[in-house]
This record gives structure tokens, C-alpha cells and sequence, in this order.
């Protein structure tokens, strides 16, 4: 047993761990054992490193994100966080743990992202076991500090405005947004894990809901004149509309997620390459705008207007599969066509209680 006054107050640690330990040689420093057991059941992922940044042992916070200790003993630290920690970002840390100015640690940003996992950020802090006399550490503890909750809380709570904004310019226009939200998390669900549709991860179906919701955004800066004209458009007119397109993406430009920017600026693009503001067609289109001009358009339909009225489901549904190839993807129509019901409950919730 190591001789450490703060060992002696511990319970034993498991003879595999130990025998894990032996063979890396980090039994010569008794505050591995020590971290060891005060990490073993805590909330924070805590892993025990090696002098090269090798995982030697990994607590039950740590396994949970991350996989079996199998697949993550033995591995480098960085690999959970790749591609995030890239070679130069990765070089930039085992530099700085190796280094005696840095104090033989690091602290920085961290990012892990999986299919089927939502995404993890995090605070990690790499520091010595304990600080080496004249020579490199034997080992090294890892800590993370989860933060993915509160950098998406701040994220809704900034944006959130941006949606408020809308109603406050047209109420009608921001009830339309909520439910075109909820229509595009349906066509997601149903191609999440799908294949030929890899992009479509635990994240994509999570935040697509909020995105989609702003993707008319940029109607804040279209003249009341024009967002409310009774009649037809003038064509001046219906190129101002038009820009709304443009002016949303530059307004989401800084939402961290590429999509909130890509819906903003092509969800009235057509799969013929008919649409605005740069006639894309076919999968030149984002693929989460392409989604959303199904939901878009849908809700359109439902809505009445001056020019015509509300249309039925069913209606709305006949015409959505009619432009099948030609406004839309005509790979989403045939998920449509499989979920439309779902387009119905959610416009009967949030428009008329009666329409079932």
C-alpha cells in the first residue's frame, strides 16, 4: 500500500485498477489512487492519464459519455474530442503539458459529437498528478466540466428574441414559424439513423425544431407595405420580398450552427432550380432547407389568405405530393407522405381545435 496519509482513510480501489495502475507505473504516485477513489462515483467525468495522455482508468461519469472502459482505456484523451481537437489545437495541448511554464497543464473548450448521441461541450483541465522535480510528470488527472445545457440556454435566449420580434411585426406570422418548428423535427425523426442521410445526427433532430422556427427572421426588415399588401405584389415589390431570404441569413450568420443560416437563405429554393435567391437545385439544396420548404409551404396552405382560402389537410396534402420532383425533394414528399398525419395534429393544435 502506498504510503500517503490520505490513502489510508480510503477503501481499497479494485485489484484490476491496480494491477492497470502497476503496469503503467503510476503506483509510484499514491495520489492516483487517491483521485481514484474520490472521482469513482462523482458527477464530473474524471479520467486517470498516463505520461503520454493515455486513459488508464476512467470513472462512471466519464464511461457514461464516452463508451465502455474498453474502448476508452488505452486511447489518447484527445480522441473523444475529435475532430474539435484537431492536430494543431491537439499539438497545441500535449505542448502545453509538457511544458513547466504551462505548469504541465491545460484548460480549454472541448467538443465530442456522435450520430446518435446529442453533443457534448465541455470544459476540460488536464493537470500534473503531481508536480515533477527536474523531469515530466508520470501521469497526469483529466476533469470536465459539462456546459452543453447553459451554452444552448443562452443560445434560445438570445435568438428567442429574434422570434419574438417576428410576432410583435405579425402575429399570424409567428404562429405560422412555431408550427413550421414542429413540422420539420417530424420529417427528421423519420430520417434519423436512415442511410443516405448521415448529416442527420441526435443534434439535427434536437435543434431543428428551434432553427426552422427562424427562418423568416429576415422579414423583419421588409416593409410593413409590402408584408401586409392586400393584393397581388407589384414585381418591385416581390423582389424586396425576395431579399428576406438574404437578409435572414446574414441575421443568423453568428448562430453556431451552420443549418439556423443555410434554412434561413434556401427554404424557398426548388428542386428544379426554379426558386430564390440563387435558383439552387436538386442536393445543391441544404438538406435541412429543403426539409423546411416542405413545412413551409404546407402551413402556407393550411392559412388563409386574401388571395384564397385556408386549404384542407387534404388539399394541402395533394398539393405537396403533386410538386414532387419539381418544388420539392421528391425523397422528403414520400416522407410526407408517410408522416402527414403528424402535420395535421400539430395544425389543429396550434390553429383550429375542430379541423381533425
Amino acid at each position: 500500500m502506498p504510503n500517503d496519509p490520505e490513502f489510508a482513510t480510503l477503501e481499497p480501489i479494485s485489484e484490476e485498477d491496480r494491477e492497470d495502475l502497476l503496469d503503467d507505473g503510476l503506483l509510484r504516485e499514491p495520489r492516483a489512487f487517491v483521485f481514484m477513489e474520490c472521482y469513482r462515483t462523482s458527477s464530473f467525468p474524471f479520467v486517470l492519464l498516463d505520461h503520454s495522455l493515455q486513459v488508464v482508468w476512467a470513472n462512471e461519469a466519464f464511461l457514461a459519455l464516452f463508451g465502455k472502459a474498453a474502448t476508452i482505456v488505452g486511447s489518447s484523451v484527445i480522441k473523444p474530442f475529435q475532430p474539435y481537437l484537431d492536430e494543431e489545437k491537439g499539438g497545441q495541448l500535449y505542448r502545453q503539458v509538457r511544458s513547466a511554464e504551462n505548469g504541465y497543464s491545460w484548460r480549454g473548450r472541448v467538443e465530442s459529437r456522435a450520430r446518435d448521441f446529442p453533443a457534448i461541450i465541455a470544459n476540460l483541465m488536464i493537470a500534473p498528478l503531481a508536480m515533477p522535480n527536474g523531469s515530466l510528470p508520470r501521469g497526469y488527472i483529466g476533469v470536465l466540466d459539462i456546459i452543453t445545457d447553459q451554452i444552448h440556454l443562452l443560445l434560445h435566449g438570445t435568438f428567442q428574441s429574434l422570434l419574438e420580434a417576428s410576432r410583435l411585426k405579425d402575429d399570424d406570422t409567428g404562429q405560422h414559424v412555431q408550427r413550421v418548428g414542429e413540422y420539420s423535427k417530424v420529417i427528421s425523426e423519420a430520417l434519423f439513423l436512415r442511410e443516405g442521410y448521415e448529416e442527420i445526427d441526435r443534434d439535427f433532430v434536437d435543434e431543428i425544431d428551434f432553427i426552422a422556427a427562424m427562418h423568416d427572421v429576415g422579414k423583419i426588415g421588409t416593409p410593413d407595405t409590402i408584408l401586409h399588401k392586400p393584393g397581388p405584389l407589384d414585381e418591385w415589390e416581390w423582389a424586396i420580398m425576395k431579399e428576406h431570404t438574404i437578409n435572414g441569413a446574414f441575421i443568423l450568420s453568428t448562430y453556431p450552427n451552420p443549418m439556423a443560416r443555410q434554412i434561413a437563405l434556401s427554404h424557398h429554393e426548388c428542386w428544379d432550380g426554379s426558386g430564390y435567391p440563387f435558383a439552387l437545385a436538386g442536393t445543391t439544396i441544404p438538406l435541412a432547407a429543403r426539409i423546411v420548404a416542405i413545412a413551409d409551404v404546407y402551413d402556407a396552405l393550411r392559412m388563409p389568405r386574401t388571395y384564397k382560402p385556408a386549404f384542407t389537410h387534404e388539399r394541402a396534402s395533394s398539393e405537396i405530393i403533386s410538386q414532387a420532383g419539381t418544388h420539392f425533394d421528391p425523397a422528403l414528399v414520400s416522407v410526407f407522405e408517410q408522416r402527414h398525419v403528424a402535420f395535421r395534429e400539430i395544425f389543429s393544435r396550434r390553429w383550429d381545435p375542430n379541423d381533425r
